[in-house]
């Protein structure tokens, strides 16, 4: 690491820094990295820059665009556009690196139309990133141009690009107190979009949903922060959520589809043998039905203070509570005797669930689904992960949307309990926790803290809007 100059220094002074330095040869890409990293004055790093091309005839590439990452970390639009005259006419075609500099520092200032113009310009030699348009966007939302604004929101889903909920959040705070039918429409698809893909706004989110629905002119929208009775209704409003559960024929059609598509699909036998799959699927079948199918491996972790099979104990007691029958999910090596798994404690565990024991590289969320669905609409499946890989597997949107709906009604997840001494259970709603509308009302499920990931931990907080 090298101190950048506080002033501007002559090639003299500059020559006697470089031959200092341990290794001259990299002394100007070693100097820039430090001035971006001290936000260093930009006449400063001009002078290196002039320097470089006096002694070298030339300026690589890299070192341009950590003079160009300086200039849109300062926000410095002259020296950004002077320095994009430079690459073009040095190097016909840019990398992804420098378009997102110059998107990014062009759209943040008065020339934001000049980054529209490089997004297009992008678009002739590869698919802008997600951030090229994210940006653009931005510009044109925070100059009013929601028009603009959307036709690159939609541009970029068709790219199958993913949205930050930055960028939707910014939708909404900028359209705050605009008339118009067409706008509002664009708004309501982009909470549709939400129920769509199971997203749940963070709280800030939400209040900018919320503040936007009641600037609508002559609208008469009105939210309220609340949560929903176990029943399935809106205190505020007194309306019933959307039931979580399928129809008999949705089931059929979902349970077909992921036995096809996911269970004799290409993914379960990478880790899994034919052979062992087969054995599994007769214990099922001589077995069915069964209430609760719990992913052994995956609960046992639930503290990581405590013994494995203490952890799957204390679950399965506290499942089998109503006569429930459960079937776990466990791993050949359970059997063995060992400081995390105690022949004692196994021993009782099998006499209130039914155990299958896979091989130790199997594949869990197969066995997990087979067992859960063949076993009918009422049984329900305990496991901290997403199985996001699956929903991937199933090739239309109508089956993902019935796989994510019945994943939220019958995913029965741990609530950390107060003490922390014992497990609980949240039990399955009845309703379904996703963005719904009946037309003069919207109910909005949103947590607390933001995540970028997707979570199964479904929302215990809702916001109601109402139309008066």
């Amino acid at each position: 690491s090298i101190q950048p100059p506080e002033k501007p220094l002559q090639a003299e002074e500059w020559n006697r820094l470089r031959e200092s330095f341990r290794s001259p040869e990299i002394f100007e890409e070693v100097m820039f990295n430090s001035m971006v990293r001290c936000n260093s004055p930009i006449d400063v790093a001009k002078s290196l820059l002039t320097h470089v091309a006096k002694s070298k005839g030339d300026i690589a590439y890299n070192l341009l665009i950590k003079y160009l990452a300086l200039c849109v970390q300062q926000g410095q639009t002259s020296e950004i556009r002077d320095t994009y005259d430079i690459m073009k006419i040095r190097f016909r075609i840019l990398e992804s690196g420098a378009y997102n500099l110059l998107i990014r520092g062009l759209s943040n200032s008065d020339q934001w139309r000049m980054a529209l113009t490089l997004l297009e310009e992008v678009k002739k030699i590869m698919i802008p990133s997600r951030t090229n348009y994210e940006s653009c966007i931005k510009a044109a939302s925070r100059h009013q141009e929601m028009n603009l604004a959307f036709e690159l929101y939609h541009e970029m889903l068709a790219k199958d690009l993913v949205p930050t909920l930055d960028v939707l959040q910014a939708f909404f705070d900028f359209s705050r107190g605009m008339k118009g039918a067409e706008l509002q429409k664009e708004l309501f698809g982009i909470l549709l979009y939400l129920r769509d893909n199971q997203i749940y706004p963070h709280k800030t989110f939400m209040r900018s949903i919320k503040l936007w629905f009641e600037s609508i002119p002559g609208g008469n929208w009105r939210g309220h922060l609340t949560n929903i009775k176990d029943s399935g209704q809106c205190p505020v409003c007194n309306h019933q959520l959307e039931d979580s559960d399928l129809t008999e024929e949705e089931y059929n059609n979902l349970r077909e589809r992921i036995i096809r598509d996911v269970i004799h699909g290409t993914d379960t036998f990478r880790k899994t043998s034919p052979q062992e799959f087969e054995a599994f699927q007769t214990f099922v079948e001589n077995r069915l039905p069964f209430d609760i199918v719990i992913d052994g491996l995956n609960v046992s972790h639930i503290k990581p203070r405590k013994m494995q099979c203490e952890n799957l104990f204390d679950a399965v007691n506290c499942l089998a509570k109503e006569n429930a029958r459960l079937l776990v999910l466990g791993r050949k090596h359970m059997l063995i005797n060992s400081s995390n798994w105690k022949r004692g404690i196994m021993k009782e565990m099998q006499n209130k669930a039914d155990f299958f024991f896979a091989e130790n590289i199997s594949e869990d969320d197969a066995f997990l689904l087979y067992a859960t669905l063949q076993s009918g609409k009422h049984c329900k499946f305990v496991t901290r992960d997403f199985l996001r890989d699956h929903k991937a597997c199933l090739a239309d949107s109508l089956t993902r949307h019935l796989f994510r709906k019945w994943q939220r009604g019958h995913q029965i997840v741990f609530s950390p309990s107060v003490e922390g001494k014992r497990i609980n259970f949240l039990p399955a709603f009845c309703y379904d926790c996703v963005v719904q509308t009946t037309g003069d009302t919207w109910h909005i499920p949103y947590k607390d803290t933001f995540e970028e990931k997707y979570s199964y931990r479904v929302p215990r907080k809702w916001l109601c809007i109402q139309q008066k």
